[in-house]
């Protein structure tokens, strides 16, 4: 059996499940987010940076009910989700993200992609340029 399209315990297929590790979960790691008041913006996404010590990136998100109805924003969750766990190797390392979509746009997987490695790029040098990372 190809070691890809292998199933665990629970019929998913191995390896391919975002790790919980990698996801903010606990309102004391978003309000420390925010709290740091460091973000970067673009049409798409609004992108809170904060350095994590740890050797990844985390991925938080807050879509507010302002951006649509339930299915806009489980659509709007699911395709980020799915744009950081496929790109995080391509991520910087070492920040925990907390991602905003604006209202009025329409989600795209591909413009979600390269709005979240972009802002996250730019947020990580903005990091740097403070002394904070």
């Amino acid at each position: 059996m190809d070691p890809i399209r292998a199933r665990n315990s629970n019929g998913k297929i191995a390896g391919q499940r975002l790790p919980a590790k990698c996801r903010l979960q606990h309102a004391s790691e978003f309000r420390g987010v925010f709290g740091l008041r460091q973000s970067v913006a673009d049409p798409l996404l609004v992108l809170y940076v904060r350095p994590n010590q740890l050797a990844y990136s985390r991925l938080g998100l807050s879509v507010s009910r302002k951006v649509g109805n339930a299915v806009v924003r489980n659509r709007w969750k699911r395709l980020v989700r799915e744009a950081f766990r496929r790109h995080r190797h391509q991520l910087p390392a070492g920040l925990d993200l907390v991602v905003l979509p604006r209202q009025g746009v329409e989600p795209n997987n591909q413009a979600v992609v390269a709005s979240l490695l972009d802002l996250a790029h730019r947020g990580a040098q903005r990091l740097r340029r403070r002394g904070q990372r």
